[in-house]
């Protein structure tokens, strides 16, 4: 915040592009800061004496609602997803449909039909608006019940392949050589005893879990929490079999 109540501009340099910083910048200049560049790799803030309180409605959640996309991939059901920016999710739905799935998409909804038989994809991570980093596990999820050979290169982040032995556990077919998994589909997997390593990777493994044969039970679940409000009761809507064990 010191940034915003003090003399001059600031400059950041190679500023992440995501439509969450964008968001964050229109709300902070509605309380009276002044950004520019917002969306672009370069953001100047120029010094205001105070911020004022607003009211403000945060944009959709563009990693939950592709989470969800890949939950329904994962079980070749359909859902209809309201009140997201489809524009956000272009790069999901690319690599999805490029699999097979089927998608009605307005404004601010997205309907998906995902059959029975998908097609293997090569997928990197990159910057906004690229392939976001944050959707490899789950998507890494799905393509372990696609028949074929599928290629995940990781460009973001190191050691973001924790989630993987949960999955070979699984019975996944996944080898890693350096930042790159290559996957070879098979046709179910099946339930066990799992632990989340991070919060995406413990997303993946609910998926897999659902797409799975049998009752699997994954500990560690705060990290799940981290990033999705009551994960369990919307996925139950969408008709999993999924409930949270009490701790003593």
């Amino acid at each position: 915040m010191h940034l915003f109540l003090r003399n001059g501009e600031v400059i950041i340099k190679n500023a992440a592009m995501e439509p969450e910083i964008v968001d964050l910048s229109n709300m902070l200049n509605r309380m009276g800061a002044k950004i520019t560049g917002m969306g672009c790799n370069i953001i100047k803030i120029q010094g205001v004496k105070k911020l004022k309180e607003v009211s403000y409605n945060i944009m959709p959640d563009r990693i939950e609602a592709g989470t969800f996309l890949l939950a329904t991939a994962i079980t070749r059901g359909r859902i209809k997803l309201n009140k997201v920016i489809p524009e956000h999710l272009n790069s999901i739905i690319s690599k999805l449909e490029e699999s097979g799935a089927e998608f009605i998409i307005t404004k601010n909804t997205i309907d998906m039909k995902v059959p029975n038989k998908m097609n293997s994809v090569e997928i990197k991570t990159m910057p906004y608006p690229g392939f976001p980093t944050d959707m490899q596990q789950t998507f890494s999820s799905f393509l372990t019940t696609v028949k074929g050979t599928s290629i995940i290169t990781e460009t973001i982040f190191e050691n973001r392949f924790k989630y993987i032995q949960e999955l070979i556990r699984m019975g996944a077919k996944i080898n890693q050589e350096g930042n790159t998994i290559i996957i070879k589909g098979v046709k179910k997997l099946h339930s066990a005893t799992l632990e989340c390593t991070d919060l995406r990777g413990g997303a993946s493994l609910v998926l897999a879990a659902l797409g799975s044969r049998g009752t699997s039970r994954i500990s560690k679940i705060e990290y799940i929490e981290r990033g999705y409000s009551d994960f369990h009761l919307k996925l139950q809507k969408l008709g999993a079999k999924i409930n949270l064990e009490m701790g003593d």
